[in-house]
């Protein structure tokens, strides 16, 4: 494809990589709306690779003027190497993600300004705070999602329990009596890191007292992971999923783990509403529901984590032609019926915009709306941890796992980890 918006000055570390040689690109004029126009789209979500592409489809067929091409990415911690590699050589994408908070300040020379668009007005309020700054708004909300486990009803059922664990007692007794019953537990697939750098971290910050408190401890050295109580919590949870859980864990990837639920080989998996679409493919109607992750006996926390996992940004780098059809693109996904039936229907997702139902979103989606709508919800504060330490805590919880470290040699790891990255 051919490409004449920017060249790049790339020194050293990211943060130059990020701040240099953003010139004036708009040098181009806007087009008629009959000259052709292609996109390109860094899509971060493989589970709804193909649901992705038939959205795209719809557009244009609806838009014979533009093509898009979509570059569907997964899997890894660090999932924007490729796209600093792709903006270092001249050919970054025209829309891709971001997860805002400090990520969005760091990229704020590719974050073109989407105030004005038409979408602001139905976005949830809070949904916007991470991408806001002086005022102006860099990034649409892909949607909301909640995490926790996912539990299998039915197995449930069979097995003789007929209501949910709410504390980790409970848990552990539950997972006794799926066993009794022949059925696994849980469902651990602990190969990638950005699972427990990520999720299972952030469980024990989100039921701290006051997170975003805990986190400024740390910050100013008042806190530490290592002696903290909810942390302590947390790998006596992991160690519950371990013991009650499939075998083979850190060989066990995010495919393989949520083909063992689908195929009812286990009765719980450690996920989000995001995997809906998967499990539609998988096991159609498959009977299932979410529920918190209790790490302790404390019934305060019996509260879903959901947030806003990223943003729909527009490389502000591009030309101004490709801006423009890259925001009527976005705003084509909210706005119209069509795009809206994908986004529900489709690609499950549990829209970040009061003006779209959720009904169509699947059993997890409606769920998880159910807990944020009651105020039930937990925080993600991952957004919050230095660059590059999420990967940090995964590596050092695959060591625990994998018994060449002991529980205080994990905890110490992890508050050494979170030193050594905020002094970067």
């Amino acid at each position: 494809m051919k490409r004449e918006f920017w060249q790049m000055c790339i020194v050293g570390t990211m943060s130059l990589a990020l701040s240099a040689c953003a010139g004036d690109q708009e040098t181009e004029e806007i087009p008629s709306e009959d000259q052709e126009v292609t996109l390109e789209i860094r899509n971060p979500k493989v589970e709804i690779a193909s649901q992705f592409e038939q959205l795209v489809n719809a557009y244009e067929k609806e838009n014979p003027h533009v093509s898009i091409e979509v570059h569907t990415i997964g899997g890894a911690m660090d999932d924007y190497s490729d796209l600093k590699a792709q903006m270092a050589a001249g050919d970054g994408p025209d829309i891709f993600t971001n997860p805002g908070y400090e990520h969005a300040e760091l990229w704020s020379d590719y974050l073109e300004d989407l105030s004005d668009e038409p979408w602001i007005d139905q976005a949830y309020e809070d949904t916007l705070s991470a991408v806001t700054f002086d005022d102006k708004i860099y990034g649409m909300p892909i949607n909301l999602e909640g995490y926790g486990f996912i539990y299998n009803k039915d197995l449930f059922k069979q097995a003789g329990i007929h209501s949910r664990p709410e504390t980790l007692t409970e848990l552990k007794e539950t997972a006794e009596q799926l066993e009794e019953a022949g059925i696994t537990p849980f469902a651990t697939g602990y190969y990638e890191k950005w699972k427990l750098g990520d999720h299972l971290m952030n469980t024990a910050f989100a039921q701290q007292a006051d997170p975003a408190a805990f986190i400024t401890g740390l910050n100013q050295g008042t806190e530490t992971i290592s002696t903290n109580s909810k942390f302590k919590d947390l790998v006596t949870f992991l160690d519950v999923t371990l013991a009650y859980g499939s075998d083979e864990p850190l060989d066990t990837d995010y495919s393989m783990e949520i083909q063992a639920f689908a195929e009812e080989e286990a009765a719980m998996i450690l996920q989000g509403n995001w995997i809906q679409p998967v499990i539609d493919q998988q096991a159609p109607n498959m009977n299932i529901g979410i529920m918190p992750i209790p790490i302790n006996d404390d019934t305060e926390n019996d509260s879903l984590v959901v947030n806003t996992p990223g943003y729909w940004v527009v490389n502000k780098q591009t030309s101004s032609d490709k801006k423009k059809e890259a925001k009527k693109f976005l705003n084509w996904m909210v706005s119209s019926e069509e795009g809206q039936v994908h986004m529900t229907e489709h690609l499950k997702f549990l829209p970040a915009f009061k003006h779209i139902d959720s009904d169509s979103s699947g059993p997890l989606a409606e769920e998880t709306m159910e807990y944020y709508k009651d105020d039930r919800t937990l925080s993600s504060n991952w957004f919050d941890f230095p660059i590059g330490v999420r990967e940090d805590f995964g590596a050092a919880t695959q060591q625990y796992i994998n018994q060449d470290i002991n529980r205080d040699e994990l905890l110490n790891e992890y508050q050494k980890s979170r030193e050594s990255a905020q002094a970067e």
